[in-house]
């Protein structure tokens, strides 16, 4: 009997939270609040409800309470003898947590001897300063209950206004006495957390998370193998998985996700998350299998010939999601101690890919990502796609690959991008069987040759003609990577007090995401087209030698 007790205890503690609010079918007043922004008051909008009895106040809000609302959502119950709130999240039918917050017993306010008249009711002033934000806050104490339309004023009175900087308000416009009958579903037992547990796992529900790749390494071994559903090629420097996507909605947002660290490496690398169309007769899948040299060749005059990098009436080339660049060892050569420097832990990066959603939804896709680099130990990767509903997102429809000079199987053998020390630079010709309207160019370009007189360093004009005519011209540079410094613990220090991470670059910065162009070419018309990229790419020197990562898709309505 007694362990059935203490069972029964822990039962009520783990999935009991809710079980505590004792206003069901008790005598409450309830309180419906609008809002208004610069005293114009939105139709057709979603009050906030406050029902406060003698010990308790629920806040809620119309579409909440009567369960019109899509998970997830919440309510809140302040319970005035314990000064605490009870936070309820119904992330689901049956998926309900809690938690207790006590932040009610830290608020502060400056009190006035103003008063104003509310329905009715005499109201005094309370000010208070949250997040640099001004609140004010009308209160009564002519009513037996205490309560507000949020966490802030439990305490003072019934609160039946509140402005925040002068010129958003919620304010009460009808006060009603009746017996209130809680819906079923705040009955619903809840699991307890603690409240830091409970605001992630809200944040997280609000999305749809699609996973990639965990802890997955990236290095460069003769003895790598495909292992489960992770195919590696390059000698390891290649991660390529088949992944079923979810029907995603128009109006949503998609974001792709990348988290590094060394495992070895100490160097910053060049990286790229990309998809592989498969829509044609060949695809990069192919080369990566057979071989590179079964891919489409491209030659531009200057004697090599370059494998898979532009689009042909039977192959289309790497879509890139994302480019990024990996910082100097980090993680892995923190021990590198400078005095007044943290070094990070891990570098994130974080990019919008809603244009590629018409590529992705309820489709079967493969997904791969390449560090270049000759370290056994290599490099670890977490990445996910985020989806987010209900944004502002318009798509378009039509998404046409054209080039891509990144050599992703550079361990394999595909020729560096260095096609551009002659004038033809790359030069794409491809047919629409329709017109396009509203068509954009998204151009991600990078420079490289990593020393004093390479293009990584050297300022370059990249120049874009589509049909003769050029349509973009500028020089990529980036003048921000000191900013990027506590990614980088490997990055060499030099006598002038400058590290290696500090320079300036040919558009990208160790331990950053290089974010593409987006070139408007305005409508094309059916029939044949020719797309060129110039960039006048610096000489060799030696056995150093630069190059230039280009990578282009048309987006078009």
């Amino acid at each position: 009997m007694l362990k059935k007790i203490l069972f029964m205890i822990l039962l009520l503690q783990a999935f009991g939270a809710n079980a505590q609010l004792n206003l069901d079918n008790n005598e409450v007043y309830k309180i419906t609040y609008s809002s208004s922004f610069n005293g114009k008051t939105r139709e057709h909008q979603n009050k906030t409800w406050v029902f406060a009895g003698a010990t308790q106040t629920l806040i809620t809000n119309e579409k909440d309470f009567t369960k019109k609302s899509p998970y997830p959502f919440e309510v809140s119950v302040a319970d005035h003898k314990k000064n605490e709130l009870e936070l309820l999240a119904f992330l689901g039918a049956q998926n309900v947590i809690s938690t207790t917050d006590t932040s009610l017993r830290n608020q502060q306010f400056e009190f006035s001897n103003e008063t104003k008249t509310i329905l009715g009711y005499t109201c005094k002033k309370a000010k208070a300063i949250v997040r640099s934000n001004t609140m004010e806050l009308w209160y009564t104490d002519q009513l037996p209950v205490k309560g507000a339309p949020s966490a802030l004023g439990q305490n003072l009175g019934l609160v039946l206004e509140m402005t925040r900087n002068g010129n958003s308000s919620i304010t009460a416009e009808k006060i009603e006495k009746q017996k209130l009958q809680l819906p079923s579903f705040v009955k619903t037992p809840a699991h307890q957390t603690d409240l830091l547990s409970y605001r992630d796992a809200i944040w997280k529900s609000r999305f749809t998370t699609i996973p990639l790749f965990t802890h997955q390494v990236i290095n460069f071994s003769d003895t790598t193998k495909s292992t489960g559903d992770i195919m590696r090629f390059a000698s390891g420097t290649i991660v390529v998985k088949k992944i079923k996507m979810p029907v995603i909605d128009s109006g949503s947002s998609a974001f792709l996700d990348v988290t590094e660290q060394s495992n070895g490496d100490a160097y910053d690398r060049t990286g790229t998350v990309f998809l592989i169309p498969v829509d044609k007769k060949q695809s990069f899948l192919d080369g990566l299998k057979n071989g590179v040299n079964t891919l489409p060749i491209y030659t531009n005059g200057n004697g090599k010939k370059y494998q898979g990098v532009i689009a042909t009436p039977d192959y289309n080339p790497l879509i890139e999601l994302m480019r990024f660049f990996t910082p100097f060892g980090i993680k892995q050569f923190n021990q590198n101690a400078i005095k007044g420097k943290q070094w990070q832990e891990a570098a994130p990066y974080r990019q919008d890919i809603t244009d590629f959603i018409p590529l992705l939804s309820n489709k079967e896709v493969y997904i791969g990502v390449f560090i270049g680099n000759y370290d056994k130990g290599g490099h670890k990767i977490t990445a996910n796609i985020t989806v987010h509903h209900d944004g502002p997102a318009q798509l378009r429809p039509h998404i046409v690959p054209l080039f891509n000079t990144l050599n992703a199987m550079e361990m394999a053998g595909q020729e560096y991008a260095t096609m551009f020390d002659t004038d033809k630079g790359i030069t794409v010709q491809f047919t629409l069987a329709n017109p396009l309207k509203n068509v954009h160019l998204r151009y991600v370009t990078t420079g490289h040759g990593g020393w004093g007189g390479g293009d990584e360093f050297v300022p370059r004009l990249n120049t874009i003609l589509m049909d003769g005519k050029i349509v973009f011209s500028m020089i990529p540079w980036r003048q921000d990577c000191g900013t990027y410094r506590l990614y980088n613990p490997a990055s060499g220090n030099f006598n002038n007090g400058l590290s290696s991470s500090d320079l300036s670059r040919s558009n990208w910065c160790p331990g950053t995401v290089t974010n593409p162009f987006l070139i408007e070419l305005g409508d094309l018309a059916a029939g044949e087209h020719t797309l060129q990229v110039k960039i006048p790419q610096g000489k060799p020197e030696g056995t150093s030698f630069s190059s230039w990562n280009v990578s282009g898709v048309l987006l078009a309505d």
